[in-house]
């Protein structure tokens, strides 16, 4: 804004001085044609008379005219040629002309209006009268004091214009930005509520700007009051999204909770009916699936009810674990249960502590490795790989060599309930719990995962922050 005034005043500044420059020309051009035709009348009044006395009948020199100012130039051309010629100098004396200067001075058009000529003295107006006698006498007038007042003009025009840019791009400045400072307070305001984490969890969203900013009379001022209402209506939003989340989580935890006891007395009475009771093969096949099926549900129900306790926020057993023994044992675990897999590992030659959850931590591994299991055909390569960053963090990666995951499905594979079945190859029957349990996990330990698919390579990558490491 600032900018595009400064912009406008230099503007107007170049036309003023441009018109003003072009009037004092004219003026200083008017009065000096004025001067030179008055020199010019009493240069050919002066050469029309008789010789002088003693003179040998030569005609009379222009220069010798009575009123001649200082700095005038005369001549007399006859024939083409130049027979007397000069100007007066600052002490009264008669100064030649060059042959240069000769030759431009007969170039000057006999009656026309007066031109400008640059000779060996300076820059001059020159006119030119032819006299009764058929010779023609040429009069000039210097141009170096209209030049000099045009010079100081000039100069005057840029220092005032100068002064005054520098005059108002200061004041401007200041009222600019004494009127604009409430912007600066609300583009802090924004900017400190885009950096909040608004997507889940309970958020205190106590920024608002403050009145003075947000005075509804001024136009500053309605945007600063529009932006503090738009707030109080995303808390109002934030406010209800925690409730209904809160509710849901409850609801979960709840519903596990009470779904335990018939699951076990499902299992309990399978168990007991197998037991005590003869079936045919069909009937045998049938608990079979009502085994299997209930075993399935027990495990949907531990996974919600993990799920609610990590969404609590509620603290972690917390102690300190090798994590490579975890490592060891929880591949191992998966490698007797999918022999028909090629496992590779790649681990610390020394143990790795750092104070976490093991059990989570477990539970974690186990997800990522029987998701690498459920989603590759047999043969395929399993790698587990533990190393420390460069920082000093823990990553821990889980790699296949499957078929990968599709680009439009990976960003909603850490989803509750996304079905993995669906975007990598075969039919797990799986729950859709198993990597947002992982995500749930590496959040409440302060890390992240991390997930880099292509046809060919899938890899799953845990990042635990510096601070869990046990030195």
């Amino acid at each position: 804004m600032v900018l595009a005034t400064m912009a406008l005043l230099t503007a107007i500044c170049l036309i003023v001085g441009s018109v003003s420059y072009a009037a004092v020309q004219s003026s200083l051009m008017h009065q000096l044609d004025t001067t030179l035709n008055e020199a010019s009348h009493r240069a050919v009044v002066f050469s029309s008379g008789a010789p002088p006395r003693g003179s040998s009948g030569s005609r009379p020199n222009p220069l010798n005219a009575r009123g001649t100012g200082i700095g005038t130039l005369n001549a007399r051309v006859s024939g083409g040629t130049v027979t007397s010629a000069g100007l007066l100098a600052n002490d009264q004396t008669l100064t030649g002309i060059t042959p240069d200067d000769a030759q431009t001075l007969r170039t000057v058009a006999v009656g026309a209006a007066p031109v400008d000529r640059t000779l060996s003295s300076g820059e001059y107006r020159l006119t030119a009268i032819r006299v009764p006698d058929g010779d023609v006498v040429v009069t000039g007038l210097p141009l170096a004091a209209n030049n000099a007042i045009l010079a100081s003009l000039v100069l005057a025009i840029v220092l005032i214009s100068l002064g005054g840019l520098a005059a108002v791009g200061l004041v401007g400045t200041v009222i600019i930005r004494r009127t604009l400072a409430p912007l600066e307070e609300l583009s802090a305001v924004a900017g400190r509520v885009a950096e909040l984490p608004l997507e889940a969890g309970e958020v205190a969203l106590t920024e608002r700007v403050p009145l003075d900013a947000a005075n509804p009379a001024t136009e500053v001022g309605n945007v600063g009051h529009a932006l503090n209402k738009l707030l109080d209506n995303v808390f109002s939003a934030l406010v209800a999204r925690q409730r209904s989340e809160t509710k849901v989580r409850r609801f979960v935890a709840d519903a596990s909770h009470e779904l335990r006891t018939p699951l076990t007395a499902i299992r309990g009475y399978t168990e007991l009916l197998r037991a005590t009771e003869t079936l045919s093969a069909e009937g045998m096949n049938s608990l079979d699936r009502v085994e299997s099926q209930s075993r399935r549900m027990g495990t949907l129900v531990e996974d919600l009810l993990l799920l609610a306790r990590l969404d609590e926020g509620l603290p972690l057993a917390s102690h300190e674990v090798d994590l490579t023994e975890v490592v060891v044992e929880c591949v191992s675990d998966l490698r007797v249960m999918a022999n028909d897999h090629r496992w590779q590992l790649d681990i610390p030659s020394e143990p790795l502590n750092i104070c976490a959850d093991e059990t989570q931590l477990r539970q974690l591994l186990t997800n990522l490795l029987s998701n690498a299991v459920k989603h590759t055909a047999a043969g395929s390569t399993i790698c587990t790989r533990l190393q420390r960053s460069a920082v000093g963090a823990v990553i821990l990666t889980v790699a296949d060599d499957g078929p990968g995951i599709p680009a439009e499905f990976q960003d909603k594979v850490f989803d509750r309930f996304a079905r993995a079945d669906l975007a990598r190859a075969g039919s797990t029957g799986s729950t859709g719990l198993g990597l947002a349990i992982v995500q749930a996990i590496a959040h409440a330990h302060g890390g992240r995962v991390e997930l880099r698919s292509r046809p060919g390579r899938t890899s799953f990558i845990v990042h635990l922050p510096q601070r869990l490491v046990v030195p």
